[in-house]
């Protein structure tokens, strides 16, 4: 009897601190084209863990589905940024951001602007 309810308790311990290994989660990823786009899945997906990473171009969310138990959300932003692209948690150094095309410069005002929607554009 000692050993079923042994079982059943060990049991119940693994059940309720199983980490989930299809989490789902979002970030924001600073970025500004399909350029962008590429270079921020590829690097997501390429951290060991994640199964499926999908970045909006026009809500700089990067949606993902990973195993918990392989990997987080800080390591996640950690290769985001190291391919120079800034989370909320963890910014791109300058040598990171500097890496990138001078097209997806983010963090330039103009080039922001270049990549804003034109009006007639925003009206369809």
């Amino acid at each position: 009897m000692k050993k079923v309810i042994l079982m059943f308790t060990l049991l119940v311990t693994t059940i309720a601190f199983a980490q989930d290994k299809n989490k789902k989660a979002s970030i924001e990823v600073d970025g500004v084209c399909g350029m962008c786009k590429e270079r921020i899945e590829k690097a997501a997906i390429r951290t060991k863990g994640v199964k499926s990473a999908v970045w909006s171009v026009d809500t700089h969310e990067l949606k993902l589905i990973f195993d918990e138990r392989k990997t987080d959300l800080k390591t996640i932003s950690k290769k985001v940024a190291s391919v120079g692209h800034d989370t909320k948690e963890i910014k791109a150094t300058e040598e990171e951001y500097n890496s990138i095309h001078p097209c997806c410069k983010y963090r330039d005002e103009e080039v922001r602007k270049d990549h804003e929607p034109k009006e007639e554009e925003k009206n369809n």
